[in-house]
């Protein structure tokens, strides 16, 4: 189904949400694409008719791209990009996710480990100031993260969905749910690794 302009259609978004996230049930491509389960198991299955997604069933199985999906996304998603005139502008918006990037990274590193006596141990987050102040940059980060996230939402509606997952990340770990930081499928750095993979398979740039 399509919507309003600079919006994605719902097969390209469940083609390029699996792209994005890789092997999954449907309930965690509804939740990453941001569209209705019913909706996403449609999909699926056109897709899976049309060769571009595989589905192995059982308790731990999922949807996933075929080569010929993976190819097909890589030239729809091209497309929609110079279609709606957006390059420049999902560019732009990836060279300040690059500034960002490692900052995250040095983030996550101090969350999941902490210095002690010269040496490093695994944060068991019985101390609420450390994890406080961990919480404070991310805090910090995240408003910048946000105005890059609202320029590429300008530019294609559907990354708009990222702004809701890394704030709804953000408000669940800062509630005390230190698992939405770095250690759920739905964790700040994990939306913010599917958003990476995202703009680099938006501007078809290799992973390095």
């Amino acid at each position: 189904m399509m919507g309003p302009p600079g919006s994605t259609g719902d097969d390209l978004l469940v083609l390029h949400t699996l792209r994005c996230i890789g092997f999954a049930g449907a309930a965690r491509v509804a939740e990453a694409a941001g569209l209705p389960r019913p909706v996403v198991e449609s999909e699926l299955d056109d897709l899976v008719a049309a060769g571009l997604v595989s589905h192995d069933p059982g308790d731990f199985g999922g949807w996933g791209l075929t080569e010929a999906g993976r190819a097909a996304d890589a030239e729809r998603i091209s497309r929609e990009l110079d279609a709606t005139g957006a390059r420049a502008a999902v560019t732009a918006a990836y060279e300040d996710f690059l500034v960002l990037n490692p900052e995250l990274l040095d983030i996550c590193t101090a969350w999941q480990l902490r210095s002690a006596d010269g040496a490093f141990a695994p944060n068991d987050h019985t101390d609420p100031a450390y994890d406080a102040r961990v919480l404070e940059r991310l805090a910090d980060l995240h408003r910048r993260a946000d105005t890059v996230c609202a320029e590429l939402s300008a530019a294609l509606l559907r990354f708009r969905r990222y702004r809701v997952r890394l704030a709804r990340a953000l408000d669940r770990a800062g509630s005390g749910a230190v698992q939405y930081v770095t250690d759920d499928l739905e964790a700040y750095h994990t939306v913010w690794f599917q958003l990476h993979e995202d703009l680099l398979a938006t501007l078809g740039i290799p992973r390095r």
